[in-house]
């Protein structure tokens, strides 16, 4: 079967079920089924194989930090200097911290940690969850349901590839 074949069956299948997963059994969970399609898509971004788990996986999580530390930090300035200023600070802060993070090469995948803190930040803010970034609770924690969903969604990503994989591969002893 021709690779792309194989890839739109692996990913669209594997796709349906993460997503009836995330909506339907695990949806006690709370996890975003966006976050994971992101970090799935970092994961073919980066050229797949376990590599990309190894440097994907920690940019996620380190990109969800520092999205997460800038939203506490607008929750903590905001009313000394208001919400434009106190997210501006805190936006250039950890993203300058962000980047320099690259100099550690499990850090490296810069879009990587981006996908990450602006998946927390998303959540964090569009989903009202600004109240509960301290929250013990992965359903109302950005940081924690982020961190979870990307990580589920690389591990999909690694496994859609895996069986792309097995269904492209030549029977032993047949003709290239």
């Amino acid at each position: 079967m021709p690779l792309l074949t194989a890839l739109a069956l692996s990913i669209g299948i594997l796709g349906g079920i993460a997503t009836w997963l995330f909506v339907g059994p695990l949806a006690v969970l709370g996890l975003q089924i966006w976050a994971a399609f992101i970090a799935w898509a970092a994961y073919y971004h980066s050229g797949g194989k376990e590599a990309s788990l190894k440097t994907n996986i920690p940019a996620h999580i380190w990109g969800a930090i520092l999205g997460w530390i800038a939203l506490y930090g607008i929750t903590l300035l905001a009313g000394s200097l208001g919400v434009p200023l106190a997210a501006g600070i805190s936006v250039a802060i950890t993203v300058i911290v962000l980047v320099l993070g690259a100099n550690v090469p499990a850090l490296a995948q810069i879009p990587s940690s981006v996908y990450g803190y602006a998946s927390v930040a998303a959540y964090g803010l569009l989903a009202g969850k600004m109240a509960t970034l301290t929250s013990g609770s992965i359903i109302d924690n950005p940081l924690i349901n982020i961190v979870a969903s990307m990580i589920v969604g690389a591990l999909f990503g690694w496994l859609s590839e895996r069986i792309a994989g097995a269904l492209t591969a030549k029977p032993a002893g047949t003709a290239a």
